[in-house]
């Protein structure tokens, strides 16, 4: 059989470490083509070898049947091979054309014609039902735009084989349905597509075939009309693993965060959180579903310190917080697993080991006299990466240099091993896989055991069901209701989300 793309026997090296060690991969033509792993398993690696940003130590890669020498992304565009990455490589105050046609911008007598460009992004965004406005300017357009002009980059540069890295990650669920959509309009245009993942769902919703790998080595192709998401859990993890979240009943006590009717403004001084009042006691998970948008990020912002606050209070652990600083809010004993990890997470330039002691570097024993002390540093951060199976070749590795799932576990390992009284998980399991996931999940619920307080943001509705004990409902900055977790479901709480329901002078404790 003739493959669109072969990738066979790829070996890639990084000093220290593997990340591809003998894997083939071979794609069908007009397939959606599954590459499934654990966060660090070589899925990003592969698919940069294809696309010419890594060049191998061994393996030969065939397109449409010619052995090729992807040796840039250039000669993987003049292949027609096209690459919608995890973190978008977008000018924020370029407009949505001027981004698509940046390297290969169309002239007439020496200087860019703008409005034909225009013309033309408006035409493959009809053909392909991706609705963008080519004048809007990038900062200024959600998450899901922003991710259907890097596809559009892709199409307007001719590709007809393309590489979608991690898509969903950080699409709202509607923008997910919306993106499944667009993938089964650009293959039944003659597209092949593969879709880097690690959400079994939307490989059994979408994907014809899945190859696996596991830490570097490929475990096998699999059709997706034979799998489960347990069977495709087991290959990928390589044990069996639990989708359903064990816990006791909470047994919640004093309070430790009160927030009394809180105002907070958006960037556009748009009120986005509306006399807000929520409970969260110690011993207990809250869970906040709602729609995104709905001033879920403004409220932590402002419980965090990221944000100034309107009106209202907030009291943690006994204390006014309202006015405090970020700084100051970490000493009274707040985590902030955030959902940025690259904007309020991470310093991408310092190491592991640095980024691990963020919020502490300043204490004992990582200070003295007023000088770091890298060894202590360093002896904490091999601890974690071993304890919260972080995947980096050594603990001085630059954080830009992990995945994006190894990113986020080295958060929660800086956060969690604080063990705060309050605990803010925003997202905190966006990017990872499910074994990861059924390891962060068990990490709260230890928590909540040990006394503290935990408020969870997620849009995972699943989520926030599973590792929940009572879920607070937000819409249109105000919570409309509290419901126990295990008396509710995903109809109730939809309902609720969507502000169909609300309850005239209904309590929210």
């Amino acid at each position: 059989m003739e493959y669109v793309i072969e990738m066979n026997n790829i070996r890639k090296e990084f000093p220290g470490i593997v990340a591809n060690d003998n894997i083939t991969l071979q794609v069908k033509q007009g397939e959606i083509h599954a590459l499934l792993g654990e966060n660090g398993a070589g899925k990003s690696t592969l698919m940069n070898v294809l696309f010419g940003l890594y060049q191998p130590e061994r393996g030969e890669i065939k397109v449409r049947g010619e052995k090729v020498n992807i040796t840039d992304p250039n000669v993987a565009n003049d292949l027609g091979i096209g690459m919608v990455h995890q973190h978008f490589m977008l000018v924020q105050n370029f407009s949505v054309t001027e981004n698509i046609i940046l390297g290969s911008e169309p002239t007439s007598r020496g200087s860019i014609n703008l409005r034909k460009a225009e013309k033309d992004v408006q035409e493959i965004s009809d053909r392909y039902g991706l609705r963008v406005d080519p004048r809007a300017k990038i900062e200024d357009i959600s998450v899901g735009m922003q991710q259907r002009a890097e596809i559009l980059k892709t199409l307007y540069r001719g590709a007809d084989i393309l590489i979608f890295d991690e898509p969903t990650g950080a699409l709202t669920p509607p923008e997910i349905k919306e993106l499944i959509q667009i993938m089964h309009n650009l293959i039944k245009e003659g597209k092949s597509i593969i879709l880097i993942t690690h959400k079994l769902k939307e490989i059994l919703e979408v994907c014809d075939r899945c190859t696996v790998i596991r830490r570097g080595v490929g475990i096998g192709t699999v059709d997706v009309a034979d799998s489960t998401e347990n069977s495709l859990a087991e290959m990928m993890v390589g044990r069996e693993v639990s989708f359903k979240v064990e816990k006791t009943p909470a047994s919640p006590k004093e309070t430790v965060l009160s927030v009394k009717n809180l105002v907070v403004e958006d960037s556009r001084k748009v009120s986005v959180v509306n006399n807000l009042n929520l409970d969260v006691r110690e011993g207990e998970i809250v869970g906040i579903a709602g729609v995104d948008g709905n001033g879920q990020t403004e409220l932590v912002e402002a419980l965090t310190g990221l944000r100034k606050i309107k009106s209202g209070s907030i009291n943690i652990t006994g204390k006014d917080t309202t006015k405090f600083k970020p700084r100051k809010i970490t000493e009274v004993g707040v985590g902030h697993i955030p959902q940025d990890r690259h904007k309020h997470g991470l310093v991408l330039d310092f190491t592991i080991g640095e980024n691990m002691v963020l919020q502490t570097y300043y204490q004992k024993p990582y200070t003295k006299t007023g000088i770091l002390n890298y060894q202590s540093m360093y002896e904490k951060a091999k601890v974690l990466i071993e304890e919260f199976d972080v995947r980096t070749p050594s603990e001085k590795t630059p954080a830009r240099a992990l995945s994006g799932g190894n990113q986020q576990k080295a958060i929660i390992a800086r956060e969690v091993d604080r063990s705060p009284a309050l605990l803010i998980a925003a997202q905190p399991t966006r990017g990872l896989d499910v074994g990861a996931i059924e390891f962060i999940h068990k990490k709260l619920i230890e928590e909540r055991d040990k006394g503290r307080a935990i408020l969870l943001v997620s849009l995972e509705l699943e989520e926030v069901l599973n590792v929940s004990d009572r879920i607070a409902v937000i819409y249109e900055g105000e919570i409309v209701s509290v419901v126990e977790a295990d008396k509710t479901n995903e109809q109730e709480l939809g309902l609720l989300m969507a502000g169909s329901v609300k309850e005239a002078g209904e309590t929210t404790s």
